[in-house]
């Protein structure tokens, strides 16, 4: 008899779309569901059982579900603002009930991709883990994706199998819209003086994908798992990303004034235009934070290893150029 597939939500998102080629790779079989107007090219000649719907609907979720041996639930809404609450909880919570109800009556395990923006900051001196008391500035984001993680751990108290994982800050190949990558491309691209004044954990997309997987069979019910990798400032960070597209890297970090300054201006335009800015009060807040986590949990219990953070830089940046996300002189500069 076949083995029954691995149903994946958020299959053409960075992780999930390494998660479904990571699985393939390793001969399971898999079960994707998208959005019927989701980009095509993600999926395109991947050997696929393909369902057509939206986690916000269970009847949906209930047929792609049908006969699954486990689920990896990666589809989630990310935007960093305070605004469109509603839409964040519709799909980071609501969805997120759906997909653990169908893994709680099918008895399957559940992989829940969460982020570790639900959990505590660090600091430089001190990484954070699973257990650090605290949270962060509480965006829509942030606050809908720690609301998911809470009706997951409250179905694993009716009996839910499922394990979380909290990615850090992805990078790596297959980043289609691009979601982190777009960081990566911005800071390469044009000059950018001033840095955020926080820190971020740069993790390899393989890396998580590889740990995500270990988690069907290593993780411990009701447990949070830590997917991170390596802790370093913004300003460090973005002075390696421009490095790759040749320009000169930020002067230093912005000062706090100017920070909350622009922070306003930007939640000012996205009132006026009834839209998300890239720079708001959200990011700014975020920006300051240091993202600083251990991943020791996930080292001993699942196996995680991570490659260096500038093999992951370079990789991300290669993947831009052949698909064609770097133009002109950054191009031709790395052979594209």
């Amino acid at each position: 008899m076949a083995e029954a597939p691995i149903l994946v939500t958020g299959a053409t998102g960075l992780l999930g779309n390494n998660v479904v080629r990571l699985l393939l790779e390793r001969g399971r079989r898999v079960r994707v569901l998208v959005r019927g107007g989701s980009d095509p090219q993600p999926l395109a000649g991947l050997d696929l059982e393909v369902v057509h719907g939206d986690v916000r609907d269970a009847g949906t979720v209930r047929t792609a579900a049908a006969g699954v041996s486990a689920i990896i639930h990666a589809a989630a809404w990310v935007r960093l603002t305070r605004r469109q609450l509603d839409v964040a909880r519709e799909i980071n919570v609501h969805g997120t009930c759906h997909v653990a109800n169908e893994a709680r009556e099918s008895g399957v395990r559940l992989i829940h991709v969460s982020t570790i923006d639900a959990l505590a900051p660090g600091s430089p001196s001190q990484p954070a883990n699973e257990d650090t008391p605290g949270q962060k500035l509480l965006c829509s984001y942030v606050l809908s994706k720690r609301e998911a993680e809470c009706e997951v751990l409250r179905r694993v108290g009716e009996g839910l199998d499922a394990v979380i994982v909290n990615p850090g800050y992805l990078l790596g190949p297959w980043d289609w819209k691009p979601s982190s990558g777009r960081m990566l491309l911005e800071v390469a691209q044009r000059f950018a003086p001033f840095a955020p004044r926080g820190g971020t954990s740069i993790c390899d997309v393989r890396d998580v994908a590889a740990g995500t997987l270990a988690a069907i069979d290593r993780g411990q019910p009701g447990r949070r798992y830590i997917l991170a990798g390596e802790n370093m400032t913004y300003l460090e960070a973005w002075r390696r990303f421009a490095a790759l597209g040749g320009r000169r890297g930020p002067i230093k970090r912005y000062s706090r004034p100017v920070g909350w300054l622009t922070g306003i201006l930007g939640d000012a335009r996205e009132r006026w235009a009834s839209g998300e800015s890239v720079i708001n009060s959200a990011t700014i807040g975020l920006g300051n934070t240091f993202h600083y986590y251990s991943s020791e949990r996930a080292r001993a219990e699942l196996g995680y290893r991570t490659r260096p953070a500038d093999e992951s830089i370079r990789d991300a940046w290669e993947w831009f150029i052949t698909h064609g996300y770097v133009r002109g002189a950054a191009a031709k500069a790395r052979g594209g």
